[in-house]
């Protein structure tokens, strides 16, 4: 049985704790609010630019942006993992970083080679710790992405997809479905498939398409041509570029939102853990010290009585 100095200085720690952890907690609560506005000004953009780029890439030559062109056979990809630089946010990291790991082995099994771009400290030494190094390095930019991150990322990825030495690109991060969860998205960046941001982020159902059968008929369809300026290969390079930049540059405005939800979630259960830690240290506290109590009261009685006979 502990004595009472021992329960009263783990109270005062588990309390000191607490305070920290709520700390952190109003913090992270604060920062939600202008990351998550960022996440959504953002939002717009990026699904226009990806909805053009599909709708347009349609009618340009077959050959006139590499980018577009979908690879015979997939040897080497490259996968692009966001994380944090911190810890102290729940499984915010371990769910991407356990996920990338295995679309890494899984192409591996498949004979594919698999290189890596990771963002955030805990993305790096988790990756260097299994002797995988990455290619870029992006540190101390998790809370507070830049656009030039994306745009390194971007091109990147564009040059060497061009050149045929990457054959595929995925993107891995957490999204921020709101300001309590977060929602793991693996996102086949190059080359460009058909899903749009609604799809892949599940921002809403896909609603029956109730002119089917009219779309579908050719008869209804009215000619027409599509003219590039000043040629294909200008508007679809600029259009791809576009496009990974926004991409890249979304994801990270998005794990950032979804860092700081999965923070303030973890130290809200901190501090709700240290709340019931203390008020079970305070009951035992109080029963020690009336055990205590009532053994001196004991004690007294038993030598008075003594004295008397």
């Amino acid at each position: 049985m502990p004595n009472l100095h021992d329960i009263e200085r783990r109270i005062n720690s588990v309390a000191s704790t607490k305070q920290i952890t709520r700390t952190m907690e109003m913090v992270a609560a604060a920062k939600i609010r202008r990351s998550t506005e960022r996440m959504t000004e953002a939002l717009p953009w990026a699904c226009a630019v990806s909805d053009m780029l599909v709708s347009t890439a349609q009618y340009a030559p077959i050959d006139s942006e590499p980018l577009l062109q979908t690879h015979d056979e997939v040897k080497r990809v490259l996968v692009v993992v966001l994380s944090s630089d911190r810890g102290l946010a729940g499984g915010f990291n371990s769910n991407v970083l356990r996920y990338a790991e295995k679309i890494i082995k899984e192409k591996e099994r498949q004979g594919i080679e698999v290189e890596v771009i990771a963002c955030g400290k805990k993305a790096i030494g988790y990756f260097n710790y299994r002797n995988i190094v990455p290619v870029l390095e992006f540190k101390d930019l998790s809370a507070d992405p830049t656009f030039e991150e994306a745009v390194r990322i971007a091109n990147y990825a564009s040059e060497h997809y061009g050149n045929g030495s990457i054959d595929e690109v995925i993107l891995v991060y957490n999204h921020a479905k709101n300001a309590a969860e977060q929602r793991l998205v693996e996102q086949q960046v190059l080359p460009v498939g058909e899903q749009n941001y609604e799809e892949l982020l599940g921002l809403k159902k896909k609603e029956e398409d109730i002119f089917k059968q009219f779309r579908e008929d050719k008869s209804l369809d009215l000619p027409g041509d599509v003219d590039f300026e000043p040629d294909a290969a200008s508007a679809m390079n600029c259009l791809m570029s576009l496009y990974l930049r926004n991409a890249f540059y979304f994801a990270l405005l998005d794990s950032a939102a979804g860092e700081q939800g999965a923070r303030r979630n973890a130290m809200k259960s901190a501090t709700d853990n240290a709340n019931e830690m203390v008020s079970m240290l305070t009951r035992v506290y109080n029963r020690v010290r009336q055990g205590a109590i009532t053994t001196e009261i004991s004690e007294i009685v038993g030598g008075a009585a003594a004295l008397e006979e």
